[in-house]
């Protein structure tokens, strides 16, 4: 009985050492497959051909590219063109308010000058009669005195007028010219040639080359027999 039990035991044993050399194997054989398998996997990801959605996506994007940088050179260009126009806006408002700051500078006289211009009318006038009546016939040494000193002053006057711009025009034996005279009458040619003025019945000004007041005149015509 115990040599039986013997054998029994060791055949027990002989069998389980078997089966956990079975089980080693086995379970060997499988992480060898399992390793192998994901060896081919990872070397046909690395080698294998590319995605042929990847191929596509570079053309796509690369023409995407293109249209943004061709709408971007369009804004540019319209910027660019944009900025121009405000810059030429800009320096023709720029010299239009340089022009009317030195037009109000030269002319913001110019009133002032029209009601002057009357004055010297009267002061001429006066000097005129003063003349006459202080004649070599008439030996008045009042009146004179009174003709020098309107002389003086008439002159004085006219000095100043042309220290500030203001200068009375001198017409007679010129051509008629709408923007400075204004014809009141018309006299015969006589020794004028047709169309220029004649006589000058009130003085005409300009202030820096711009009429004032127009200058009233007669002009010359041919004489109808």
């Amino acid at each position: 009985c115990f040599v039986q039990f013997v054998q029994l035991t060791h055949n027990d044993l002989v069998q389980k050492e078997e089966g956990v050399v079975c089980s080693q194997l086995h379970f060997r054989g499988s992480s060898f497959v399992f390793s192998t398998a994901a060896q081919q996997r990872s070397t046909g990801d690395e080698c294998g051909p590319e995605d042929p959605h990847d191929e596509s996506k570079h053309p796509l994007s690369e023409r995407a590219l293109e249209h943004k940088a061709i709408k971007l050179e369009e804004q540019v260009r319209d910027l660019t063109e944009r900025y121009r126009k405000a810059l030429a806006d800009s320096e023709n408002v720029r010299r239009r308010t340089q022009k009317f700051v030195e037009d109000a500078k030269l002319f913001g006289i110019q009133s002032f000058c029209k009601d002057l211009v009357e004055v010297a009318d009267i002061l001429e006038k006066t000097a005129e009669s003063a003349a006459g009546e202080a004649e070599p016939s008439n030996p008045n040494p009042t009146l004179k005195k009174i003709y020098e000193g309107l002389s003086l002053i008439e002159a004085k006057l006219q000095s100043v007028f042309a220290k500030h711009g203001l200068q009375k025009m001198n017409p007679v034996g010129g051509k008629y010219d709408p923007y400075d005279h204004e014809i009141v009458c018309h006299v015969p040619a006589e020794g004028m040639q047709p169309g220029t003025i004649a006589l000058v019945t009130q003085d005409g000004y300009k202030l820096h080359g711009r009429t004032i007041r127009h200058a009233l005149v007669g002009v010359a015509v041919e004489s109808q027999e």
